[in-house]
Protein backbone atom coordinates (compact mmCIF):
# COMPACT_ATOMS: atom_id res chain seq x y z
CA UNK A 1 0.00 0.00 0.00
CA UNK A 2 2.43 2.47 -1.18
CA UNK A 3 0.15 5.58 -2.06
CA UNK A 4 -2.11 4.98 1.30
CA UNK A 5 -4.55 7.96 1.39
CA UNK A 6 -3.04 9.63 -1.58
CA UNK A 7 -5.22 11.45 -4.06
CA UNK A 8 -3.37 10.97 -7.91
CA UNK A 9 -4.62 12.42 -11.08
CA UNK A 10 -4.19 10.72 -14.15
CA UNK A 11 -5.01 12.03 -17.33
CA UNK A 12 -5.86 9.67 -20.43
CA UNK A 13 -7.07 6.99 -18.02
CA UNK A 14 -9.52 5.30 -19.61
CA UNK A 15 -7.50 2.88 -21.99
CA UNK A 16 -3.77 1.87 -21.72
CA UNK A 17 -1.03 3.02 -19.90
CA UNK A 18 -3.59 5.34 -17.92
CA UNK A 19 -5.85 2.73 -17.32
CA UNK A 20 -3.06 0.58 -15.49
CA UNK A 21 -1.78 3.02 -13.27
CA UNK A 22 -5.11 4.37 -12.04
CA UNK A 23 -5.83 0.91 -11.02
CA UNK A 24 -2.25 -0.15 -9.79
CA UNK A 25 -2.29 3.44 -8.30
CA UNK A 26 -6.07 2.13 -6.12
CA UNK A 27 -4.44 -1.22 -5.35
CA UNK A 28 -2.03 0.67 -3.36
CA UNK A 29 -4.60 3.04 -1.41
CA UNK A 30 -4.94 5.47 -3.23
CA UNK A 31 -8.48 7.85 -4.38
CA UNK A 32 -8.03 8.33 -8.15
CA UNK A 33 -9.06 11.35 -10.56
CA UNK A 34 -9.74 10.19 -14.14
CA UNK A 35 -9.18 12.52 -17.34
CA UNK A 36 -10.36 11.32 -20.07
CA UNK A 37 -12.17 12.06 -23.38
CA UNK A 38 -15.16 10.59 -25.13
CA UNK A 39 -14.97 7.45 -23.42
CA UNK A 40 -17.90 5.93 -21.89
CA UNK A 41 -17.49 2.58 -21.59
CA UNK A 42 -14.33 1.90 -20.84
CA UNK A 43 -13.95 4.81 -18.09
CA UNK A 44 -17.23 2.80 -16.81
CA UNK A 45 -14.81 -0.32 -16.71
CA UNK A 46 -12.16 1.49 -14.87
CA UNK A 47 -14.42 3.22 -12.23
CA UNK A 48 -15.97 0.17 -11.19
CA UNK A 49 -12.44 -1.46 -10.76
CA UNK A 50 -10.97 1.58 -8.75
CA UNK A 51 -14.43 1.81 -6.85
CA UNK A 52 -14.16 -2.20 -5.99
CA UNK A 53 -11.01 -1.88 -4.45
CA UNK A 54 -12.52 0.36 -1.93
CA UNK A 55 -11.66 3.53 -3.25
CA UNK A 56 -12.68 6.59 -4.98
CA UNK A 57 -13.27 7.72 -8.44
CA UNK A 58 -13.54 11.22 -9.97
CA UNK A 59 -14.62 11.60 -13.58
CA UNK A 60 -13.58 14.63 -15.61
CA UNK A 61 -14.78 14.26 -19.41
CA UNK A 62 -12.37 16.80 -21.13
CA UNK A 63 -9.59 17.57 -24.35
CA UNK A 64 -6.15 18.16 -22.34
CA UNK A 65 -6.05 20.26 -25.80
CA UNK A 66 -8.14 22.67 -24.49
CA UNK A 67 -6.09 24.87 -21.87
CA UNK A 68 -9.73 25.10 -19.66
CA UNK A 69 -10.04 21.43 -19.08
CA UNK A 70 -6.52 21.70 -16.87
CA UNK A 71 -8.12 23.65 -13.75
CA UNK A 72 -11.83 21.98 -14.26
CA UNK A 73 -10.47 18.59 -13.89
CA UNK A 74 -7.33 19.69 -11.16
CA UNK A 75 -10.55 21.64 -9.32
CA UNK A 76 -13.01 19.63 -9.58
CA UNK A 77 -9.99 16.52 -8.58
CA UNK A 78 -9.27 18.30 -5.29
CA UNK A 79 -12.59 19.11 -4.27
CA UNK A 80 -14.39 15.56 -4.74
CA UNK A 81 -11.07 13.90 -3.40
CA UNK A 82 -9.69 16.09 -0.49
CA UNK A 83 -6.85 17.37 -2.63
CA UNK A 84 -4.13 16.57 -5.25
CA UNK A 85 -0.84 14.79 -4.20
CA UNK A 86 -0.04 13.29 -7.35
CA UNK A 87 -0.42 14.32 -10.86
CA UNK A 88 0.32 12.20 -13.92
CA UNK A 89 0.49 13.34 -17.09
CA UNK A 90 0.05 10.55 -19.42
CA UNK A 91 -2.39 11.75 -22.12
CA UNK A 92 -1.52 10.72 -25.85
CA UNK A 93 -1.40 10.52 -29.26
CA UNK A 94 0.58 9.37 -32.00
CA UNK A 95 -1.19 9.01 -35.74
CA UNK A 96 1.57 7.66 -37.69
CA UNK A 97 2.11 9.91 -41.01
CA UNK A 98 4.96 10.69 -43.45
CA UNK A 99 7.17 13.59 -42.97
CA UNK A 100 6.71 15.27 -46.53
CA UNK A 101 3.52 15.73 -46.72
CA UNK A 102 2.04 16.36 -43.11
CA UNK A 103 -1.19 17.63 -42.57
CA UNK A 104 -1.28 20.75 -40.25
CA UNK A 105 -4.03 19.50 -38.98
CA UNK A 106 -2.50 16.00 -37.44
CA UNK A 107 0.73 17.93 -36.51
CA UNK A 108 -0.94 20.64 -34.42
CA UNK A 109 -3.71 18.11 -32.57
CA UNK A 110 -0.25 15.79 -31.61
CA UNK A 111 1.65 18.99 -30.35
CA UNK A 112 -1.50 20.11 -28.63
CA UNK A 113 -2.57 16.97 -27.11
CA UNK A 114 1.00 15.67 -26.03
CA UNK A 115 3.01 18.97 -25.10
CA UNK A 116 0.30 21.70 -24.45
CA UNK A 117 -1.90 19.54 -22.65
CA UNK A 118 0.90 18.03 -20.53
CA UNK A 119 2.30 21.87 -19.88
CA UNK A 120 -1.28 23.43 -18.82
CA UNK A 121 -2.35 19.89 -16.64
CA UNK A 122 0.84 19.96 -15.07
CA UNK A 123 0.87 24.14 -14.16
CA UNK A 124 -2.28 23.62 -12.85
CA UNK A 125 -1.63 20.70 -10.71
CA UNK A 126 1.42 22.34 -9.05
CA UNK A 127 -0.34 25.11 -8.57
CA UNK A 128 -2.90 23.17 -6.57
CA UNK A 129 -0.01 21.42 -4.65
CA UNK A 130 1.27 25.26 -4.12
CA UNK A 131 -1.86 26.41 -2.36
CA UNK A 132 -2.16 22.98 0.08
CA UNK A 133 0.97 24.05 1.14
CA UNK A 134 3.51 22.45 -1.18
CA UNK A 135 4.51 19.00 -1.59
CA UNK A 136 3.56 16.05 -4.23
CA UNK A 137 4.76 14.01 -6.89
CA UNK A 138 4.06 15.39 -10.85
CA UNK A 139 4.60 12.35 -13.04
CA UNK A 140 4.77 13.10 -17.10
CA UNK A 141 4.66 9.73 -19.31
CA UNK A 142 7.27 10.86 -22.07
CA UNK A 143 8.77 7.98 -24.12
CA UNK A 144 11.94 6.37 -25.52
CA UNK A 145 11.10 8.03 -28.68
CA UNK A 146 11.99 11.36 -26.84
CA UNK A 147 15.69 9.77 -27.38
CA UNK A 148 15.51 8.49 -30.45
CA UNK A 149 14.05 9.46 -34.24
CA UNK A 150 11.47 7.67 -35.94
CA UNK A 151 10.65 8.09 -39.46
CA UNK A 152 6.68 7.73 -39.26
CA UNK A 153 6.81 9.70 -36.06
CA UNK A 154 8.40 13.37 -36.70
CA UNK A 155 5.27 15.36 -35.28
CA UNK A 156 5.30 12.68 -32.54
CA UNK A 157 8.84 12.83 -30.85
CA UNK A 158 9.32 16.47 -30.29
CA UNK A 159 6.54 16.05 -28.05
CA UNK A 160 7.66 13.46 -26.12
CA UNK A 161 11.34 14.97 -25.88
CA UNK A 162 9.49 18.45 -24.87
CA UNK A 163 7.69 16.46 -21.87
CA UNK A 164 11.10 14.93 -20.52
CA UNK A 165 12.58 18.33 -20.71
CA UNK A 166 9.31 20.06 -19.24
CA UNK A 167 10.10 17.43 -16.24
CA UNK A 168 13.62 18.56 -16.04
CA UNK A 169 12.46 22.52 -15.95
CA UNK A 170 9.79 22.27 -13.46
CA UNK A 171 11.99 20.13 -11.35
CA UNK A 172 14.06 23.10 -10.53
CA UNK A 173 11.08 25.40 -10.25
CA UNK A 174 8.86 23.61 -8.06
CA UNK A 175 11.56 22.01 -6.10
CA UNK A 176 11.72 24.97 -3.20
CA UNK A 177 7.95 24.07 -2.61
CA UNK A 178 8.77 19.94 -1.95
CA UNK A 179 7.36 18.90 -5.61
CA UNK A 180 9.17 16.33 -7.09
CA UNK A 181 8.79 16.10 -10.96
CA UNK A 182 10.08 13.01 -13.14
CA UNK A 183 9.34 11.62 -15.82
CA UNK A 184 9.10 7.56 -17.14
CA UNK A 185 9.88 6.73 -21.10
CA UNK A 186 8.54 3.75 -21.98
CA UNK A 187 9.70 1.38 -24.78
CA UNK A 188 7.26 -0.31 -27.16
CA UNK A 189 3.94 -1.44 -25.00
CA UNK A 190 1.36 -2.72 -26.55
CA UNK A 191 -1.46 -0.27 -26.24
CA UNK A 192 -4.07 0.88 -28.73
CA UNK A 193 -2.23 3.61 -30.00
CA UNK A 194 0.30 0.92 -31.69
CA UNK A 195 -1.99 -2.33 -32.40
CA UNK A 196 -2.38 -1.23 -36.15
CA UNK A 197 1.15 -0.66 -36.28
CA UNK A 198 2.34 -4.16 -34.38
CA UNK A 199 0.07 -6.57 -36.20
CA UNK A 200 2.13 -6.57 -38.69
CA UNK A 201 3.94 -9.75 -37.30
CA UNK A 202 7.57 -8.79 -38.92
CA UNK A 203 7.71 -5.85 -37.16
CA UNK A 204 6.78 -7.24 -33.84
CA UNK A 205 9.04 -10.01 -34.39
CA UNK A 206 11.77 -7.50 -34.86
CA UNK A 207 10.92 -5.50 -31.98
CA UNK A 208 10.62 -8.06 -29.36
CA UNK A 209 14.08 -9.13 -30.38
CA UNK A 210 14.73 -5.65 -29.45
CA UNK A 211 14.12 -6.50 -26.28
CA UNK A 212 16.67 -7.73 -23.63
CA UNK A 213 14.48 -9.33 -21.94
CA UNK A 214 12.75 -10.67 -24.59
CA UNK A 215 8.86 -9.43 -24.43
CA UNK A 216 6.46 -6.30 -25.21
CA UNK A 217 6.10 -4.44 -22.12
CA UNK A 218 2.37 -4.08 -20.41
CA UNK A 219 1.07 -0.79 -19.46
CA UNK A 220 1.37 -2.78 -16.10
CA UNK A 221 5.17 -2.27 -16.38
CA UNK A 222 4.88 1.46 -16.60
CA UNK A 223 2.03 1.85 -13.92
CA UNK A 224 4.63 0.03 -11.37
CA UNK A 225 6.97 2.50 -11.85
CA UNK A 226 5.05 5.68 -11.80
CA UNK A 227 3.61 3.97 -8.50
CA UNK A 228 7.17 4.23 -7.43
CA UNK A 229 7.55 7.36 -8.41
CA UNK A 230 4.85 8.96 -6.76
CA UNK A 231 5.38 7.26 -3.29
CA UNK A 232 7.60 8.34 -0.58
CA UNK A 233 10.24 5.59 -1.75
CA UNK A 234 11.33 8.01 -4.54
CA UNK A 235 11.47 11.20 -2.13
CA UNK A 236 14.61 12.18 -3.17
CA UNK A 237 14.09 11.45 -6.75
CA UNK A 238 13.27 14.54 -9.16
CA UNK A 239 14.37 15.57 -12.54
CA UNK A 240 14.86 12.19 -13.32
CA UNK A 241 13.70 10.00 -15.97
CA UNK A 242 13.08 6.30 -15.91
CA UNK A 243 13.25 3.80 -19.12
CA UNK A 244 10.98 1.39 -18.81
CA UNK A 245 11.67 -0.37 -21.78
CA UNK A 246 13.30 -4.00 -21.19
CA UNK A 247 16.69 -2.92 -22.55
CA UNK A 248 15.48 -1.90 -25.78
CA UNK A 249 17.23 1.78 -26.06
CA UNK A 250 20.72 -0.25 -24.96
CA UNK A 251 20.09 -2.84 -27.06
CA UNK A 252 21.97 -1.37 -30.34
CA UNK A 253 23.22 -3.96 -32.39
Amino acid sequence: MLLEGQKVLITGASRGIGRATAIMCARHGADVGLNVYKDPDATADVVAEIEALGRKAFVYDGDVADATSAPAFVKGAAAALGGVTAFVSNAGICPFHSFLDMPQDVFLRTLNVNYTGAYYMCQAAANQMVEQGGGGSIIAVSSISALVGGEMQTHYTPTKAGVHSLMQSTAIALGRYGIRCNSVMPGTVATDINKDDLADPAKREYMEKRIPLGRMGHPDDIAKVVVFLASDLSSYVTGASVLTDGGMFVNLQ
